[in-house]
Parts: structure tokens; sequence; C-alpha cells
């Protein structure tokens, strides 16, 4: 029945439909999946959970401010000698011209004058360091728009003998922009590269590859659209990582089904002359390995949405649909391509009819019987050498990142914001924001007054029965010295009676995004390795072999990690990580990695099936006939 059902999809007739109904969709996908970058949400509370502190500040702060405001600072720096009186009078001029530029926001700009009458240091002692702040708002996703206006404002403060340099928030998102500039396209084209170097030398062919990529393509086009009318109209959260990390997935696990499948293609080929006939039972025969992997990845990536990360909890979907539509792809677009196209696409090893089959006597064959001969000595072995490249996980830093270790170059906004602090000056633009009751909101000012790390606290400002107060953290915003001001800040505002204080602004929520994905490396992954191997037991319908490969699972995470670990301290010289990069790992080998497992475990049931189980091993042992 299975038999006959492949039959129908890959038929004289149906071949050519398949083809035809699936470049129709493509065509239609590709025009929506286009506009998916215009549905992503990338604000900070797309991003943490609804029970972080920093979230629930947002929610209040949005009276005092707009949530796509992005406060930029314009650092001046003269490296022979003070700013003179000529050129701190110039800054004043162009702070004017700052405010008339398109996107920025009414009476937000802060000159170094208008300054020193809110108390606010804005030229370093020394003389040689002066900054002036500026907000734009250029509403949701604004922050692709600061490359634009960071080289404008570089332009328009120019000034003989003094470096121009744009740091703060707006700083960052524009360097930000630039560095993640044309990811799909690269990480498509990267991707792309991958599979086509495996089938060039999985299949030796110059000419095979082109259909696992082209179905591919199709898959992530038409993943791309149902993504993007689930984030239009059912409220799916979708930001750039999860864009990025559906590229790889669709391909990675594109690929895996497209090997299994041509595989078994090129087998049959050479026992049925009719290719029509021969991916019926091809498509027979791995079809079930192929949807019992996509399956059990897709409920594993459905376990994300137990993260506490909006983001991380965002992707499980997202992941699911790519995993989905590229298991739909494979099993009916290529086998209708293969077939279209006929033998010589594996030119120049062409799988004539009664042909042998090459892999009886390959490679692989040859490591399988010397395997076969000792198998507690390889697992052991392997297992020992895994296990010593998982100690490298002692050595992983994933708690984050300051600024400067974000990037691996130095971008304008981190030079600024190096010269703000070697010269005793700290970045306005990234303020300590607290929201708090109004009848006590000059307590809690003068709770933060008493913070080690904290400096600038402006008098409460009251709007609709809240006070926000605001305050300027001494040291780099992503840092550990940062961090500690957070929580010393919240213990301090905390403690006022009354206040139901709470402490936002940019160092409190990358503090909670921290805390986020350290709780979900914690528990997202023992709920995924729970659910996969639950799977695994129904579909294996046994107990301790699910054991086995969890275990295999479990120790090529940690061999992954651990290696990562050791090269990014020892080869790459990397500052750390950030927190989310265990889960990510551990997200790409189990939707990548558990195929590979099914795909064995299946074949090595159906070998047994037609060969009986240690057959090859009681005939080496059984004494000859006299």
């Amino acid at each position: 029945m299975h038999r006959q059902i492949a039959g129908k999809l890959t038929g004289r007739v149906t071949k050519w439909i398949v083809l035809v109904a699936w470049l129709i969709i493509v065509v239609v996908a590709s025009g929506f999946a286009a506009k998916l970058t215009d549905v992503q949400n990338n604000e900070s509370s797309s991003w943490l959970p609804a029970s972080a502190e920093s979230t629930r500040a947002l929610d209040k702060l949005n009276a005092f401010q707009d949530p796509n405001n992005l406060p930029t600072t314009v650092v001046y720096e003269s490296s022979s000698g003070p700013l003179s009186k000529a050129d701190l009078a110039q800054i004043e001029s162009q702070a004017t011209e700052f405010a008339q530029m398109k996107g920025a926001v009414p009476n937000s700009v802060i000159s170094p004058a208008s300054a020193q009458k809110l108390g606010i240091e804005a030229v370093s002692q020394d003389g040689q360091v002066a900054q002036t702040q500026v907000t734009f708002n250029f509403g949701k996703n604004g922050w692709n728009k600061m490359p634009d206006v960071a080289s404008e404002l570089r332009d328009m403060a120019a000034i003989d003998g003094v470096s121009i340099h744009i740091a703060g928030q707006g700083g960052q998102a524009a360097d930000s922009a630039k560095a993640f500039e044309g990811l799909d396209s690269t990480l498509l084209f990267a991707a792309g590269a991958v599979v086509i170097i495996i089938l060039l030398l999985t299949y030796r062919s110059p000419v095979l590859w082109i259909l696992p990529v082209f179905s591919a393509v199709v898959a992530l086009f038409t993943a791309q659209a149902v993504i993007y009318f689930l984030a239009k109209y059912a409220d799916l959260t979708v930001n750039g990582q999860s864009q990025g990390i559906l590229t790889v997935l669709v391909f990675g696990a594109g690929t895996d089904y497209a090997l299994l499948l041509v595989a078994r293609y090129r087998e049959e080929l050479r026992r049925h002359d009719d290719r029509h006939e021969a991916m019926a039972f091809a498509l027979h025969r791995a079809a079930p390995a192929i949807v019992a992997s996509a399956a059990t990845v897709v409920l594993g990536m459905l376990c994300l949405l137990f993260a506490e990360m909006n983001s991380t909890a965002g992707l499980g979907p997202v992941a699911a649909i790519g995993i989905t539509v590229a298991l739909l792809v494979m099993i009916t677009l290529l086998p209708a391509l293969l077939v279209i196209t006929g033998r010589w696409v594996f030119w120049p090893k062409r799988p004539a009819f009664g042909s042998a089959e090459p892999t009886a006597s390959g490679l692989w064959a040859k490591v399988g019987r010397r395997i076969s001969v000792r198998p507690r000595a390889v697992w052991v072995g392997t297992a020992a050498a895994l296990g010593v490249a998982c100690l490298g996980m002692f050595s992983l830093n994933a708690h984050g990142l300051t600024t400067e270790e974000s990037y691996t170059k130095d971008f304008d906004s981190i030079i600024g914001q190096r010269a703000l602090t070697d010269h005793g000056l700290m970045d306005q633009s990234n303020p300590l924001m607290v929201v708090a009751n109004a009848e006590q909101g000059g307590a809690v000012a003068k709770a933060l007054s008493g913070v080690n790390g904290i400096t600038d606290v402006l008098p409460p400002r009251t709007e609709g029965g809240v006070a926000y107060v605001q305050a300027t953290i001494t040291s780099d915003a992503l840092s550990q010295k940062a961090f500690d001001t957070v929580t010393a800040a919240r213990d301090a505002v905390h403690a006022v009676p009354g206040a139901d204080a709470l402490v936002g602004g940019y160092s409190a929520i990358s503090l909670d995004v921290e805390n986020a994905s350290g709780h979900d490396n914690l528990v997202i992954i023992p709920i995924v390795l729970l659910v996969v191997m639950l799977i695994l037991m129904v579909l294996l319908r046994s107990i301790l072999s699910p054991l086995l490969l969890i275990g295999t699972v479990v120790l090529s995470f940690g061999a992954a990690i651990g290696l990562s670990a050791l090269m990014f301290k020892h080869l790459f010289g990397f500052a750390g990580q950030d927190a989310s990069f265990p889960l990510f790992v551990f997200v790409f080998l189990v939707a990548l990695g558990i195929d590979y497992n099914i795909f064995l475990m299946t074949r090595v049931r159906e070998e047994t099936q037609s060969r009986g189980r240690g057959r090859a091993r009681w005939s080496r042992c059984r004494p000859r006939a006299a």
C-alpha cells in the first residue's frame, strides 16, 4: 500500500504535476518570503520573558519614553591636547543642527552646555573628550536606518584635528546593522556551499547537487512565507536570530533527507530497469525513516515553547515549520526531479540496471566490517575520546559579553565608548531607568544615590501616578560590573516601603536576558532529551536502544561544546560566549544529529529482518564440514 502511494507521487504523469505545483507554490511564496523581515520583532520586549523585572518596567516606562527611541552619543576626541574654546563653540552649534535631523526626537539633544545645567559631566577633566547626545526614533525596527544616520552625524560633526565617533545605543545599533548586513543572504550562500561540497564528495557528480539544493531553496522560501503569515496574523514572534537559524536548519535537515533518499534511489536503480518503479521502492523504504526523523525533530523543537526567553520560545514554532516544509519538499519535489532527470544525473557513475552495488565493497563497508570484529572496543574507545573532549566544557564562559567583546573588530561605537571610559566620562545614552509609585519617587531617588557604581541621579518625574528616576551607571553597560550595579540598585529600591519599584534600562534588560538564558539552558535541554527519548522508544519499540542513542547525543553535545570552548579561548582568543550559545548548539545537534541515529537504526532493523541477528558472526564461528 505504501509503495503504491509512493509510486503515484512519482508516476509518469504525476511527477510533472508535482513539479508544476511546487513551482507555482515557490513563485507565490517568494514574494511573501521577501517580506519576512518586515514582520520581525527585534524590540527588547520580544526577547525578554514577561515575568522579567525589566519587561514589567518597560510597560510603565512607555509613559516617559517611546520604546523605539535610540539615544545616540556623538563623541569628540582630541589627541593633540584639550579641545579649544572654538572647538567647544562649534560643538554647541552642531548640537542645534542635530536637532533638525530627520528622525531626531524634539528636545532630546543634550550638548555639553545643557548637560552642565543638568549637573551631568559631558566634557572630560583633561578637556580632550566631549559628548553630545541626540535621540532618534524611526519607529519599529528603526535601527536599520541608523548606519545612514551615523554617517550623516560624522559628516555634520567634522572638526579639524578632532576624531568623531558615534556611540551609545544609536551607534551600537548602526554598527550592529552593519555587522549583520546581508546576513540572511550570507547564511543562504554559506549553507548552500556546504551542501554542494557534501553532495559533490558523496556522489562525485557535478550535476546531482543541483536537485537537492534547488529543493532546499524551495523549502526555505515556502517556510519563510508560511512564517510570514503566522507572524503577521497569528502573533508568532520572529526576529533576526530565528530567521537566520531557520535558513541553516532547512538546508541542514533538507540535505539529510536528500542524502538518504538519493542513496536509496541509487540502490533501487541497480535493481529495477524502470526508474519510476525504482523511485517507488526507494521512497517506500526511505520515507518512514525520514518522516520519523522529521517528526522527532519537530516535537523536539516545539519543546522550546517552555523557554523563558520569548526569542527562544518563538524559535520553536519557526524551526518546526522549517523542518515540516523541508520534509514535504524532500519526499515530493525531490523524487519528482530525480525521476524526471533520469539516470544521467548521476554522471559520471550512472547506476545501470543490474550493475554491482559499490557500497558492498567501498570504504564504509570496510569500516563496518572492521567495527563488527571488535564492536565493544570501538564504542568504548569512541566514548572515551568524546568524554575527553567534553572536559573542554569547563573552559566555557557563556556568561554574556561586554560591548567591546560583542564584535570581532573595533567598530566606531566601541572606539567611542573606549574614549569616554579612558577619559573618565560615562555614556549617558544607556541610563538606569527606575519606575515606582509617585508618592515614593523621592525616596527611590535617594536610595539610588547610595548605590556604588551609580551617578547623576536625576530628580523624579511623575506621570499618571508613576515616578520615573533616571541614573547613570559608571561602567560598561554590558559588563559584569554593570550587572552587579543593577542587582544592587534593585535591592536598594525594592527596600523602599510602598514604592513597588522596578529597575529597567539597557543593562537591566541584558542582565535579565542572561539570567533567562541560563534558566533555559538548564530546563529546555533535559526536556528535549526526554521527549526525543520517548519518541525513539515508540519508533524503535525498544527501551535500551533509545537510551544508547540519547547517550550518543549527550556525548556529541558535550564534545562539541568542549572543543568549541577550547578553540574559542586558545585559537580565536574570544573573551567569552553569549549566554544562549549552549542551547543553540544543542538545537542544531538535535535537529541534524538525531537524523543520523534514526536513519542508521532504521536500516539496521531492516537488515536484521532480512539477514537475521548475528548471522554473519555465527557463520564465521561454526565448524567447517569435513
